[in-house]
């Protein structure tokens, strides 16, 4: 799962639309008088993404990061002020004729569109009444990791801390609404999640909201470095403490209390139509929920016969389930400490570094770390995830991290999975500023767990057991389209789907639990990542098929990643013109 991209798109669901800001930029739009189609959509998109800006308490150029002096709006009326303005955008899109758009824009087009009606979905069912999930927390976004460049962006900052009483007062407002109606997050999805509150309570330098006054830069002089941090820590002790203090006794006291017994999302008010729009946003498909459940028992019944055959290939006498219980508890496949852990994990992706030459055509400049996942999250977070500066993985409770699925893990968030695409959107083509800050969980963890693939093509493992460790992975991942639409279609229950991991996969019982919770808490996003990465390797068999001798597997991932992130209709019409042009790209050199 890539870090950074996806808490900022929950986050969108969760932000404000004001009215008095959003009639202008409509009308800017409108008003433009544009020559072509290319300039409607161009003065529609550039205008939308300067209002969402300003309505994420976010500046121009800043990135994902929230620089500016106070958090969003996220009260109800603003939500539904929000959902009109992007209806009208959605109007306007449709007026413009998509058979005029130049082929980049028509690219534009289509990914702006799915956005859109991404956030228009979230705001229909009112989905920031319940605005977190089971590793993902809107109290634990405000906290800035490193230090500032600047003392006005540090004033900023102690802005933001002097806003958090109000920000927490709307969500905890939301969250009421949302329990009185029966739209809530699953009471057992909440359990231990509280305990991520517990840090931002301490009234001293250890509060995390306090780290970015200990990196001060050496530009600031001292005494102004004395003035804002003796104002930051005033800020926290006296905003931020109080408020993360009165969020843990509603989350205690009201939401683990009064939070929904069920566990499926059609147990929601209007939960059917509920169900089918998040698929529909995070796959960018139109497959139904039977229909997804169907691939993931095919897929479940064919890598079980590939694990059967790596077994036998490790030439381990037993059965499968004997061999997975002998995978669960030798101590050979445990590191001892996290920095064995973490080692084993940079020989890992520093291997693969040395493959990207004859794997990918473009390679990105940007390189970055492997760091551990902080202690904070740690007990409830996932085995690993990567982002543009690092790679994190998880050493918490090393007994329930495996050795044999790091090779897997690190070429999915790290190179040339997450970290690695990071990179390459970093030094990438000038795109408009919206398609900066686009994620689509189809096509970015399609493409992760396809370069988990990838590694047999590029000899990244080493053992039967890293084989098979790979294939637990993707078994994984099939067994998500079963889980996720049994619990949220079927009516499957929460003991169903353990025992469903269980059964078919060698992860941990931490990493089966914290799993099927997230998948509980989170419904639709889980089924992406198969579904996409059954399509990058479907277009693959294809270009072999048809081009034979022509294939470079360079320029085929060098098609897929020039796109940047888009929906999976998108990828599907790009790799049609890619085995059309002979399996070269535009700038693709010539023999």
């Amino acid at each position: 799962m890539m870090l950074a991209k996806l808490p900022f798109r929950l986050f969108l669901a969760s932000l404000a639309a004001t009215t008095a800001v959003s009639a202008p930029l409509v009308a800017q739009a409108q008003q433009s008088a544009p020559s072509s189609a290319d300039q409607r959509l161009r003065d529609l998109y550039n205008a939308e993404w300067q209002w969402r800006l300003e309505q994420s308490a976010r500046l121009e150029g800043t990135g994902s990061e929230s620089l500016d002096d106070h958090l969003p709006r996220v009260d109800a009326a603003s939500q539904q002020a929000r959902l009109a303005y992007w209806t009208n955008v959605l109007a306007q899109l449709d007026a413009i004729p998509v058979a005029e758009l130049s082929p980049e824009e028509k690219i534009n087009a289509a990914v702006f569109r799915a956005s859109i009606e991404g956030f228009v979905s979230d705001l229909r069912f009112k989905a920031y009444e319940a605005p977190f999930n089971a590793d993902t927390f809107f109290w634990a976004n405000i906290a800035h990791r490193g230090g500032f460049e600047t003392a006005e962006q540090y004033r900023r900052y102690i802005g933001r801390l002097r806003d958090v009483p109000r920000y927490f007062d709307e969500h905890i407002a939301n969250m009421r609404a949302g329990l009185a109606r029966g739209f809530s997050i699953p009471k057992v999805t909440v359990i231990g999640r509280d305990r991520t509150i517990e840090p931002y309570l301490a009234a001293d330098e250890s509060n995390p909201l306090y780290e970015p006054f200990k990196r001060m830069p050496s530009n600031i002089p001292e005494a102004e470095q004395a003035r804002l941090r003796t104002e930051g820590a005033a800020a926290i002790r006296e905003a931020a403490v109080p408020a993360y203090a009165g969020l843990l006794e509603m989350i205690r006291g009201e939401y683990m209390t009064q939070a929904r017994d069920t566990l499926g999302a059609s147990e929601l008010p209007d939960g059917e139509a509920y169900y089918q729009a998040m698929i529909n946003k995070f796959t960018t498909l139109t497959l139904t929920p039977r229909e997804i459940h169907d691939i993931g028992l095919r897929e479940v019944a064919r890598i079980r016969g590939e694990m059967e055959a790596t077994m036998r290939r490790a030439e381990f006498q037993g059965t499968f389930e004997e061999f997975i219980h002998f995978l669960r508890t030798d101590p050979q496949f445990y590191a001892k400490t996290p920095r064995e852990l973490l080692s084993y994990s940079a020989y890992v992706s520093k291997k693969a570094d040395g493959m990207m030459g004859e794997t990918i055509g473009l390679l990105p400049r940007y390189r970055h770390g492997i760091v551990p996942v902080p202690d904070a999250l740690a007990p409830i977070y996932t085995g690993g995830r990567g982002g543009l500066q690092n790679c994190m993985m998880n050493t918490y409770n090393l007994p329930a991290r495996p050795l044999y699925t790091l090779a897997a893990l690190t070429l999915h968030e790290c190179t040339p999975g997450h970290s690695f695409q990071a990179a390459l959107a970093l030094e990438g083509p000038d795109r408009p500023d919206f398609r900066k800050e686009t994620y689509f969980s189809g096509y970015g963890e399609g493409w992760g767990l396809y370069t988990e693939w990838l590694g047999t093509v590029m000899g990244i493992y080493e053992t039967p057991y890293e084989d098979f460790g790979r294939l637990t992975y993707e078994m994984w991942r099939a067994c998500r389209l079963v889980i996720d639409t049994g619990i949220h279609a079927f009516g499957w229950s929460r003991e169903q789907a353990l025992d469903y991991l269980r059964k078919n996969t060698a992860l941990s019982e931490h990493e089966i639990t914290t799993e099927v919770d997230r998948y509980i808490a989170w419904p639709g996003q889980a089924v992406a990542y198969k579904l996409g990465e059954l399509q990058i390797r479907r277009h693959r068999a294809e270009a072999e098929a048809a081009l034979g001798e022509r294939f470079d597997q360079r320029y085929f991932h060098d098609a897929i990643l020039a796109l940047g992130s888009v929906p999976l209709p998108v990828l599907e019409e790009r790799m049609r013109k890619f085995i059309a042009d002979g399996g070269r790209n535009p700038d693709t050199p010539t023999d």
